[in-house]
Protein backbone atom coordinates (compact mmCIF):
# COMPACT_ATOMS: atom_id res chain seq x y z
CA UNK A 1 0.00 0.00 0.00
CA UNK A 2 1.23 3.35 -1.00
CA UNK A 3 2.30 6.02 1.69
CA UNK A 4 0.02 9.00 1.47
CA UNK A 5 0.75 12.53 1.70
CA UNK A 6 -0.90 15.96 1.08
CA UNK A 7 2.29 16.51 -1.29
CA UNK A 8 4.97 15.30 -2.90
CA UNK A 9 7.51 17.60 -4.49
CA UNK A 10 9.87 15.36 -6.83
CA UNK A 11 12.94 17.48 -6.80
CA UNK A 12 14.93 19.00 -3.71
CA UNK A 13 16.68 22.24 -5.21
CA UNK A 14 16.01 25.37 -4.03
CA UNK A 15 12.23 25.43 -5.56
CA UNK A 16 11.54 21.74 -4.21
CA UNK A 17 12.77 22.25 -1.00
CA UNK A 18 11.13 25.70 -0.24
CA UNK A 19 8.05 24.61 -1.35
CA UNK A 20 8.04 21.61 0.63
CA UNK A 21 8.90 24.25 3.70
CA UNK A 22 6.09 26.37 2.88
CA UNK A 23 3.94 23.22 2.71
CA UNK A 24 4.61 22.08 6.01
CA UNK A 25 3.99 25.48 7.37
CA UNK A 26 0.72 25.56 5.84
CA UNK A 27 -0.32 22.27 7.41
CA UNK A 28 0.08 19.68 4.56
CA UNK A 29 1.37 16.55 5.14
CA UNK A 30 4.48 16.77 2.85
CA UNK A 31 6.99 14.41 1.26
CA UNK A 32 10.25 15.22 -0.89
CA UNK A 33 11.77 12.60 -3.50
CA UNK A 34 15.68 13.26 -4.40
CA UNK A 35 17.80 11.38 -6.01
CA UNK A 36 21.31 13.01 -5.39
CA UNK A 37 21.97 15.45 -2.55
CA UNK A 38 19.11 18.00 -0.74
CA UNK A 39 19.63 21.00 -2.07
CA UNK A 40 19.84 19.71 -5.60
CA UNK A 41 22.16 21.64 -8.50
CA UNK A 42 22.25 25.46 -7.49
CA UNK A 43 23.43 24.61 -3.44
CA UNK A 44 25.40 21.45 -4.15
CA UNK A 45 27.10 22.06 -7.70
CA UNK A 46 26.08 25.56 -8.60
CA UNK A 47 25.12 29.22 -6.95
CA UNK A 48 26.98 28.23 -3.65
CA UNK A 49 30.13 26.34 -4.41
CA UNK A 50 31.19 28.60 -7.12
CA UNK A 51 30.75 31.58 -5.16
CA UNK A 52 33.28 29.73 -3.19
CA UNK A 53 35.70 29.53 -6.13
CA UNK A 54 35.11 32.96 -6.74
CA UNK A 55 35.56 34.42 -3.44
CA UNK A 56 39.15 32.37 -3.67
CA UNK A 57 40.01 33.54 -6.78
CA UNK A 58 38.94 37.30 -5.31
CA UNK A 59 41.46 37.03 -2.49
CA UNK A 60 44.22 35.79 -5.13
CA UNK A 61 43.58 38.90 -7.20
CA UNK A 62 44.11 41.29 -4.35
CA UNK A 63 47.21 39.17 -3.01
CA UNK A 64 48.85 39.89 -6.90
CA UNK A 65 47.34 43.83 -5.83
CA UNK A 66 48.45 44.18 -2.70
CA UNK A 67 50.92 46.74 -3.22
CA UNK A 68 47.85 48.99 -4.98
CA UNK A 69 46.63 48.93 -1.29
CA UNK A 70 50.20 49.73 0.35
CA UNK A 71 50.47 45.74 1.23
CA UNK A 72 53.49 44.04 0.37
CA UNK A 73 52.79 39.96 0.14
CA UNK A 74 55.83 37.54 -1.54
CA UNK A 75 55.78 34.37 -2.92
CA UNK A 76 51.83 33.97 -2.83
CA UNK A 77 50.51 30.52 -4.20
CA UNK A 78 47.28 28.49 -4.39
CA UNK A 79 47.10 24.69 -3.29
CA UNK A 80 44.01 23.39 -5.36
CA UNK A 81 43.09 20.73 -3.78
CA UNK A 82 42.69 22.95 -0.94
CA UNK A 83 40.58 25.01 -3.10
CA UNK A 84 38.06 22.65 -4.02
CA UNK A 85 38.11 21.40 -0.59
CA UNK A 86 36.86 24.30 1.08
CA UNK A 87 34.02 24.90 -1.58
CA UNK A 88 33.01 21.45 -1.27
CA UNK A 89 33.26 22.32 2.47
CA UNK A 90 30.58 24.98 1.95
CA UNK A 91 28.44 23.00 0.16
CA UNK A 92 28.25 20.59 2.49
CA UNK A 93 27.75 22.76 5.34
CA UNK A 94 24.28 23.69 3.57
CA UNK A 95 23.35 20.70 2.73
CA UNK A 96 23.16 19.75 6.04
CA UNK A 97 21.66 22.97 6.66
CA UNK A 98 18.62 21.98 4.03
CA UNK A 99 18.45 18.47 5.85
CA UNK A 100 17.87 20.40 9.37
CA UNK A 101 15.18 22.34 7.55
CA UNK A 102 13.03 19.05 6.01
CA UNK A 103 13.53 18.06 10.34
CA UNK A 104 12.09 20.77 11.84
CA UNK A 105 9.27 21.14 9.09
CA UNK A 106 8.15 17.29 9.77
CA UNK A 107 8.87 16.61 5.49
CA UNK A 108 9.28 13.31 4.76
CA UNK A 109 12.77 12.64 2.47
CA UNK A 110 12.19 10.07 0.64
CA UNK A 111 16.01 8.99 -1.27
CA UNK A 112 15.59 6.80 -5.11
CA UNK A 113 14.82 7.99 -8.62
CA UNK A 114 10.98 9.71 -8.97
CA UNK A 115 9.03 8.06 -11.31
CA UNK A 116 4.93 8.99 -12.00
CA UNK A 117 3.25 5.97 -12.32
CA UNK A 118 -0.41 7.95 -12.68
CA UNK A 119 -2.65 10.52 -11.30
CA UNK A 120 -1.18 11.44 -7.81
CA UNK A 121 1.04 7.89 -7.60
CA UNK A 122 4.78 8.52 -7.35
CA UNK A 123 6.88 5.61 -7.21
CA UNK A 124 10.77 5.75 -5.80
CA UNK A 125 13.17 3.16 -6.95
CA UNK A 126 16.90 3.44 -4.63
CA UNK A 127 18.87 0.00 -5.09
CA UNK A 128 16.59 -2.06 -6.41
CA UNK A 129 13.71 -1.66 -3.99
CA UNK A 130 10.96 0.39 -5.03
CA UNK A 131 8.57 2.57 -2.63
CA UNK A 132 5.01 3.54 -3.65
CA UNK A 133 3.94 7.42 -2.52
CA UNK A 134 0.16 8.69 -3.26
CA UNK A 135 -0.86 12.29 -3.14
CA UNK A 136 -3.48 14.72 -3.88
CA UNK A 137 -1.04 17.23 -5.43
CA UNK A 138 2.44 16.14 -6.82
CA UNK A 139 5.02 19.42 -7.75
CA UNK A 140 8.17 18.70 -10.16
CA UNK A 141 11.17 20.67 -9.56
CA UNK A 142 13.69 18.20 -11.15
CA UNK A 143 15.82 21.61 -12.50
CA UNK A 144 17.96 21.23 -15.39
CA UNK A 145 21.63 19.89 -16.78
CA UNK A 146 24.45 21.24 -18.89
CA UNK A 147 24.01 20.88 -22.88
CA UNK A 148 26.82 19.31 -24.38
CA UNK A 149 28.38 19.98 -27.37
CA UNK A 150 26.63 17.57 -30.29
CA UNK A 151 30.04 16.75 -31.47
CA UNK A 152 32.12 16.75 -28.32
CA UNK A 153 30.42 15.26 -25.18
CA UNK A 154 32.02 16.22 -21.54
CA UNK A 155 34.75 13.60 -20.54
CA UNK A 156 35.31 15.31 -16.77
CA UNK A 157 39.28 15.07 -18.16
CA UNK A 158 39.85 17.74 -21.26
CA UNK A 159 36.53 18.87 -21.72
CA UNK A 160 34.17 20.20 -19.19
CA UNK A 161 31.04 21.42 -17.67
CA UNK A 162 30.16 23.61 -15.17
CA UNK A 163 30.20 20.04 -12.64
CA UNK A 164 33.78 18.93 -13.64
CA UNK A 165 34.87 22.93 -13.90
CA UNK A 166 34.07 23.22 -9.65
CA UNK A 167 36.50 20.11 -8.72
CA UNK A 168 39.27 19.96 -11.22
CA UNK A 169 42.09 17.24 -10.83
CA UNK A 170 44.54 19.87 -11.95
CA UNK A 171 44.69 23.42 -12.99
CA UNK A 172 44.35 24.76 -16.65
CA UNK A 173 47.24 26.51 -18.35
CA UNK A 174 44.96 27.55 -21.57
CA UNK A 175 41.22 27.41 -21.40
CA UNK A 176 38.55 27.81 -23.48
CA UNK A 177 35.00 28.98 -22.64
CA UNK A 178 32.60 28.24 -24.83
CA UNK A 179 29.68 30.41 -24.17
CA UNK A 180 29.52 33.78 -22.49
CA UNK A 181 26.29 33.24 -20.03
CA UNK A 182 26.72 33.99 -16.32
CA UNK A 183 28.08 30.28 -15.92
CA UNK A 184 30.99 31.01 -18.66
CA UNK A 185 32.17 34.28 -17.42
CA UNK A 186 31.99 33.37 -13.80
CA UNK A 187 34.29 30.37 -14.78
CA UNK A 188 36.21 32.30 -17.21
CA UNK A 189 36.71 34.96 -14.63
CA UNK A 190 37.43 32.51 -12.28
CA UNK A 191 40.41 30.70 -14.00
CA UNK A 192 42.06 33.73 -15.01
CA UNK A 193 41.75 35.54 -12.20
CA UNK A 194 44.19 32.09 -10.82
CA UNK A 195 46.52 32.61 -13.70
CA UNK A 196 44.74 30.44 -16.48
CA UNK A 197 45.02 31.83 -20.00
CA UNK A 198 41.30 32.50 -21.07
CA UNK A 199 39.47 32.46 -24.34
CA UNK A 200 36.07 33.11 -24.45
CA UNK A 201 34.35 31.78 -27.62
CA UNK A 202 30.15 33.36 -27.96
CA UNK A 203 28.39 32.61 -30.72
CA UNK A 204 25.90 35.62 -30.71
CA UNK A 205 27.44 39.49 -31.24
CA UNK A 206 28.31 40.08 -27.67
CA UNK A 207 29.29 38.12 -24.36
CA UNK A 208 26.02 38.58 -21.78
CA UNK A 209 23.30 39.21 -24.31
CA UNK A 210 20.71 38.73 -22.06
CA UNK A 211 22.51 42.28 -20.34
CA UNK A 212 22.52 45.81 -21.76
CA UNK A 213 24.73 46.56 -24.53
CA UNK A 214 26.03 49.02 -22.10
CA UNK A 215 27.39 46.80 -19.72
CA UNK A 216 28.26 43.96 -22.32
CA UNK A 217 30.43 46.10 -23.90
CA UNK A 218 32.10 47.41 -20.71
CA UNK A 219 32.18 43.52 -19.34
CA UNK A 220 34.13 42.79 -22.53
CA UNK A 221 36.12 45.52 -22.78
CA UNK A 222 37.20 44.56 -19.18
CA UNK A 223 37.73 41.11 -19.41
CA UNK A 224 40.39 41.93 -22.57
CA UNK A 225 41.85 44.18 -20.18
CA UNK A 226 42.57 41.10 -17.86
CA UNK A 227 44.16 39.09 -20.55
CA UNK A 228 41.33 37.60 -22.09
CA UNK A 229 40.78 36.65 -25.48
CA UNK A 230 37.14 37.11 -26.42
CA UNK A 231 35.77 36.00 -30.09
CA UNK A 232 31.97 37.01 -30.32
CA UNK A 233 29.48 36.52 -33.57
CA UNK A 234 32.01 32.81 -33.57
CA UNK A 235 31.88 29.65 -32.44
CA UNK A 236 33.57 26.29 -32.34
CA UNK A 237 33.23 23.80 -35.00
CA UNK A 238 35.18 21.14 -33.82
CA UNK A 239 36.95 19.50 -30.58
CA UNK A 240 39.63 17.25 -31.10
CA UNK A 241 40.28 15.73 -27.75
CA UNK A 242 43.94 13.74 -26.73
CA UNK A 243 45.93 13.27 -23.86
CA UNK A 244 47.28 16.31 -23.32
CA UNK A 245 44.75 18.76 -24.58
CA UNK A 246 41.95 20.00 -27.31
CA UNK A 247 42.17 21.81 -30.56
CA UNK A 248 39.57 23.81 -31.24
CA UNK A 249 38.32 24.90 -34.41
CA UNK A 250 37.30 28.26 -33.89
CA UNK A 251 34.97 29.70 -36.36
CA UNK A 252 36.97 33.28 -37.75
CA UNK A 253 39.87 32.32 -35.72
CA UNK A 254 41.63 29.52 -36.90
CA UNK A 255 42.58 25.96 -34.99
CA UNK A 256 44.08 26.68 -30.84
CA UNK A 257 45.41 24.20 -29.06
CA UNK A 258 43.73 24.29 -24.85
CA UNK A 259 44.57 22.22 -22.16
CA UNK A 260 41.28 22.30 -21.01
CA UNK A 261 37.58 23.34 -22.74
CA UNK A 262 34.35 24.48 -20.61
CA UNK A 263 31.44 23.80 -22.11
CA UNK A 264 28.33 26.31 -20.87
CA UNK A 265 25.92 26.75 -23.93
CA UNK A 266 22.85 26.45 -21.87
CA UNK A 267 20.67 23.66 -20.12
CA UNK A 268 18.38 20.97 -20.93
CA UNK A 269 15.33 20.54 -18.98
CA UNK A 270 15.16 17.05 -16.75
CA UNK A 271 11.60 16.25 -17.83
CA UNK A 272 12.35 12.82 -19.32
CA UNK A 273 11.83 9.67 -17.75
CA UNK A 274 9.82 10.75 -14.75
CA UNK A 275 6.22 9.56 -16.21
CA UNK A 276 5.29 12.82 -17.90
CA UNK A 277 4.72 11.13 -21.81
CA UNK A 278 2.35 8.50 -20.45
CA UNK A 279 -0.07 11.45 -18.46
CA UNK A 280 0.34 13.25 -21.44
CA UNK A 281 2.04 16.50 -19.99
CA UNK A 282 2.56 19.68 -22.17
CA UNK A 283 6.28 20.48 -22.67
CA UNK A 284 7.48 22.90 -25.07
CA UNK A 285 11.34 21.34 -26.07
CA UNK A 286 11.48 19.80 -23.04
CA UNK A 287 10.29 22.67 -20.79
CA UNK A 288 7.12 21.86 -18.56
CA UNK A 289 3.81 24.39 -19.77
CA UNK A 290 2.64 26.03 -16.44
CA UNK A 291 0.26 28.79 -15.59
CA UNK A 292 0.97 31.72 -13.28
CA UNK A 293 0.40 29.23 -10.31
CA UNK A 294 2.73 26.39 -11.58
CA UNK A 295 -0.12 24.27 -12.68
CA UNK A 296 0.29 21.96 -15.70
CA UNK A 297 -2.34 20.47 -17.95
CA UNK A 298 -2.74 18.03 -15.90
CA UNK A 299 -5.09 17.58 -13.07
CA UNK A 300 -2.86 17.77 -9.48
CA UNK A 301 -0.11 17.61 -11.24
CA UNK A 302 2.34 20.90 -11.10
CA UNK A 303 6.25 21.94 -11.96
CA UNK A 304 8.13 25.06 -10.86
CA UNK A 305 11.91 26.04 -11.37
CA UNK A 306 14.42 25.36 -14.20
CA UNK A 307 12.20 22.78 -15.77
CA UNK A 308 9.53 25.08 -16.66
CA UNK A 309 11.71 27.44 -18.33
CA UNK A 310 13.34 30.53 -18.47
CA UNK A 311 14.85 32.39 -16.52
CA UNK A 312 16.82 29.71 -14.88
CA UNK A 313 17.79 31.02 -11.84
CA UNK A 314 17.00 29.92 -7.88
CA UNK A 315 15.63 32.60 -6.90
CA UNK A 316 13.14 32.60 -9.34
CA UNK A 317 12.26 28.35 -8.75
CA UNK A 318 11.76 29.24 -4.37
CA UNK A 319 9.59 31.92 -5.61
CA UNK A 320 7.34 29.82 -7.70
CA UNK A 321 7.23 26.97 -5.27
CA UNK A 322 6.17 29.42 -2.43
CA UNK A 323 3.02 30.63 -5.03
CA UNK A 324 2.16 27.19 -6.21
CA UNK A 325 1.96 25.92 -2.21
CA UNK A 326 0.00 28.81 -1.36
CA UNK A 327 -2.04 28.12 -4.13
CA UNK A 328 -2.46 24.75 -3.64
CA UNK A 329 -4.02 25.69 -0.12
CA UNK A 330 -6.01 28.19 -1.39
CA UNK A 331 -4.09 30.84 -0.14
CA UNK A 332 -5.16 32.90 -3.19
CA UNK A 333 -1.34 34.62 -3.84
CA UNK A 334 -0.35 36.98 -6.77
CA UNK A 335 0.49 34.61 -9.93
CA UNK A 336 3.87 33.87 -10.88
CA UNK A 337 5.23 36.70 -13.43
CA UNK A 338 9.26 37.07 -14.74
CA UNK A 339 8.95 41.03 -14.90
CA UNK A 340 11.09 41.73 -11.59
CA UNK A 341 13.43 38.69 -11.14
CA UNK A 342 17.01 39.87 -11.16
CA UNK A 343 19.78 38.40 -12.65
CA UNK A 344 23.18 38.30 -11.13
CA UNK A 345 26.96 37.45 -12.81
CA UNK A 346 29.35 37.28 -10.41
CA UNK A 347 32.61 37.77 -12.35
CA UNK A 348 34.92 40.53 -11.45
CA UNK A 349 33.76 42.94 -12.52
CA UNK A 350 30.03 41.63 -11.23
CA UNK A 351 27.00 42.31 -13.13
CA UNK A 352 23.08 42.99 -11.89
CA UNK A 353 20.10 43.86 -13.43
CA UNK A 354 16.10 43.67 -13.52
CA UNK A 355 13.49 45.15 -15.90
CA UNK A 356 13.92 46.27 -18.91
CA UNK A 357 17.64 47.20 -21.27
CA UNK A 358 16.93 50.23 -22.68
CA UNK A 359 17.04 48.61 -26.26
CA UNK A 360 13.80 46.23 -25.06
CA UNK A 361 11.84 49.05 -23.36
CA UNK A 362 12.36 51.10 -27.29
CA UNK A 363 11.37 48.21 -28.90
CA UNK A 364 8.07 47.89 -26.91
CA UNK A 365 7.54 51.50 -28.21
CA UNK A 366 8.21 53.34 -24.86
CA UNK A 367 10.08 56.66 -24.55
CA UNK A 368 12.79 56.55 -21.77
CA UNK A 369 14.83 58.92 -19.72
CA UNK A 370 18.09 57.04 -19.34
CA UNK A 371 20.09 57.64 -16.33
CA UNK A 372 23.79 56.73 -15.55
CA UNK A 373 26.74 57.08 -13.27
CA UNK A 374 30.37 55.94 -12.99
CA UNK A 375 32.31 54.21 -10.50
CA UNK A 376 34.60 56.69 -10.56
CA UNK A 377 32.67 59.60 -9.43
CA UNK A 378 32.19 57.29 -5.96
CA UNK A 379 33.86 58.17 -3.37
CA UNK A 380 33.62 54.68 -1.65
CA UNK A 381 34.76 52.87 -4.86
CA UNK A 382 38.17 55.02 -4.95
CA UNK A 383 38.44 54.00 -1.31
CA UNK A 384 37.76 51.00 -2.08
CA UNK A 385 40.11 50.60 -5.31
CA UNK A 386 37.35 49.17 -7.30
CA UNK A 387 36.39 52.69 -9.37
CA UNK A 388 35.29 51.08 -12.84
CA UNK A 389 31.97 50.30 -13.26
CA UNK A 390 28.49 51.99 -13.80
CA UNK A 391 24.88 52.13 -12.78
CA UNK A 392 22.23 52.64 -15.75
CA UNK A 393 19.02 53.49 -14.69
CA UNK A 394 15.76 53.48 -17.39
CA UNK A 395 12.54 55.21 -16.93
CA UNK A 396 9.64 55.81 -18.91
CA UNK A 397 9.58 59.14 -19.73
CA UNK A 398 5.50 59.44 -19.61
CA UNK A 399 5.00 58.19 -15.78
CA UNK A 400 8.43 58.21 -14.38
CA UNK A 401 8.00 54.06 -13.54
CA UNK A 402 11.28 52.28 -13.42
CA UNK A 403 11.50 50.03 -16.52
CA UNK A 404 14.87 48.97 -15.95
CA UNK A 405 18.52 49.19 -13.87
CA UNK A 406 21.64 47.69 -14.96
CA UNK A 407 24.60 47.50 -13.23
CA UNK A 408 28.60 46.19 -13.27
CA UNK A 409 31.37 47.02 -10.96
CA UNK A 410 32.13 45.75 -7.37
CA UNK A 411 28.92 44.59 -5.20
CA UNK A 412 26.41 45.04 -7.55
CA UNK A 413 25.00 41.69 -6.84
CA UNK A 414 24.25 43.07 -3.22
CA UNK A 415 23.16 46.42 -4.52
CA UNK A 416 20.41 45.84 -6.93
CA UNK A 417 17.97 44.66 -4.73
CA UNK A 418 17.54 48.37 -3.97
CA UNK A 419 15.76 48.60 -7.51
CA UNK A 420 14.18 45.22 -7.25
CA UNK A 421 11.90 46.33 -4.39
CA UNK A 422 11.81 49.93 -5.77
CA UNK A 423 10.01 48.09 -9.00
CA UNK A 424 7.83 46.09 -6.68
CA UNK A 425 6.43 49.41 -5.09
CA UNK A 426 5.88 50.73 -8.23
CA UNK A 427 7.95 53.75 -7.18
CA UNK A 428 8.76 56.53 -9.82
CA UNK A 429 11.62 58.71 -9.96
CA UNK A 430 10.34 60.93 -7.81
CA UNK A 431 10.39 58.41 -4.82
CA UNK A 432 13.94 57.53 -5.67
CA UNK A 433 15.27 61.53 -5.72
CA UNK A 434 13.77 61.88 -2.47
CA UNK A 435 15.04 59.20 -0.91
CA UNK A 436 17.86 59.41 1.38
CA UNK A 437 21.16 57.35 0.74
CA UNK A 438 24.14 57.23 3.47
CA UNK A 439 27.64 58.24 2.69
CA UNK A 440 30.02 57.18 1.55
CA UNK A 441 28.28 53.89 -0.14
CA UNK A 442 28.57 52.33 -3.36
CA UNK A 443 24.51 52.93 -2.91
CA UNK A 444 24.75 56.49 -3.50
CA UNK A 445 25.68 56.03 -7.44
CA UNK A 446 21.77 54.42 -7.64
CA UNK A 447 20.56 57.78 -6.58
CA UNK A 448 22.42 59.41 -8.76
CA UNK A 449 21.74 57.72 -11.87
CA UNK A 450 18.30 58.61 -11.08
CA UNK A 451 19.08 62.05 -11.17
CA UNK A 452 21.20 61.88 -14.08
CA UNK A 453 18.18 60.60 -16.33
CA UNK A 454 16.45 63.59 -15.03
CA UNK A 455 19.39 66.33 -15.41
CA UNK A 456 19.96 66.82 -12.08
CA UNK A 457 23.07 64.67 -11.10
CA UNK A 458 25.56 66.15 -8.51
CA UNK A 459 28.52 64.46 -8.34
CA UNK A 460 29.77 64.54 -12.73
Amino acid sequence: MADTYDLIVLGSGPGGYVAAVRASQLGLKTAIVEREKLGGICLNWGCIPTKALLRTSEINHYLTHASAYGLSAEKTGFDLAAIVDRSRKVAGQLNAGVKGLMKKNKVTVVEGDGLITGTGMLSVTKDGKKTDLAAKHIIIATGARARDLPFAKADGERIWTYRHAMVPKEMPTKLLVIGSGAIGVEFASFYSDMGAEVTIVEMLPRILPVEDEDVSAFVHKALTKQGMKIHVGSGVDSLEVSKSGVKAAIKGAGTEAFSHAIVAIGIVPNSENIGLEALGVKTDRGHIATDGYGRTNVEGLYAIGDVTGPPWLAHKASHEGVVCVEAIAGLKPHPFETWNIPGCTYSRPQVASVGLTEAKAKEEGRKVKVGKFPFIGNGKAIALGEAEGFVKTVFDEATGELLGAHMVGAEVTELIQGYVVARQLETTEAELMETVFPHPTLSEMMHESVLDAYGRVLHM
